[in-house]
């Protein structure tokens, strides 16, 4: 009896076997979009829609129901937030709208996509896609506010440098982020951007720092050879990072 037939497998095939994840960026300016496969590239187009103004959490999972029609199927989500998260639920958003605090945004959008989901802070994510996983690596974001993250021999720890006192009694947020950039221009802002890296250097004593978000296109000055920019395709990225957390048993921690 002959012996059966080999069924050679397809490269549809082998995306089909694949677990893919839908990674969200969502920013002060635009909610950010596209599915992944496991090693991280990307098997849709990136979709991004505004953010709207007074952006409330019906507003938010709204446009990611959206979203994540134009970049079905998936398996899995995993969102990056601009704020304080805890464990999925949101703590503070100060460039979105109300009614954020206290909304658990991971089970919201684990029952409108029907997946598993994960949210954590923007800049955690940015950075998990970044990093190279030894010695201390410091992630800063740069677009409607500031966003920090430390990672320590690749485990992440959140910080809030944001509204940390930076010069002159004013916040990083005062100095770095988009308003500041808008009403004092891009001289300035590179200026205090690179006072604010110096101060940075002799706080954590970093490896490397990493500067992501949408405002890294107005930066004009020499940066160290220990500083790199890195582009928001990293923030998606993060995504699979994110999950491979979970796949390691890290428990998620206090964002």
């Amino acid at each position: 009896m002959a012996a059966p037939a080999r069924t050679r497998k397809t490269a549809s095939d082998k995306k089909s076997s694949q677990i893919l994840t839908l990674a969200i960026d969502i920013g002060g300016t635009g909610i950010k979009a596209e599915t992944l496969d496991e090693s991280g590239k990307p098997v849709t187009d990136r979709h991004r829609i505004p953010t709207p103004k007074h952006a409330t959490p019906r507003k938010v999972v709204a446009i990611i129901r959206k979203l994540a029609r134009a970049c079905s199927p998936f398996q899995r989500v995993s969102a990056g937030f601009p704020g304080v998260v805890k464990d999925g639920v949101i703590y503070t958003a100060a460039n979105l709208g109300k009614g954020w605090k206290g909304f658990d945004l991971a089970a919201a959008l684990k029952k409108k996509l029907s997946a598993p989901t994960r949210v954590t802070n923007d800049a955690d994510i940015q950075g998990l896609g970044s990093v190279q996983g030894t010695g201390i690596e410091l992630v800063i974001t740069l677009g409607t506010g500031v966003g920090s993250v430390i990672f320590v021999d690749g485990h992440r720890i959140h910080l809030e440098l944001a509204h940390h006192p930076f010069h002159k009694g004013r916040t990083y947020e005062d100095e770095l982020g988009a308003r500041a950039l808008k009403k004092k221009g891009g001289k300035r802002w590179n200026r205090m951007l690179e006072e604010a890296i110096g101060d940075l250097h002799r706080m954590f004593n970093y490896d490397r720092l990493y500067i992501g978000g949408g405002n890294t296109k107005h930066i004009k000055i020499k940066l160290p050879s220990d500083v790199k920019i890195v582009s928001n395709l990293e923030g998606l990225l993060g995504g699979i990072k994110l999950w491979a957390e979970v796949e390691r048993n890290i428990p998620p921690q206090t964002e």
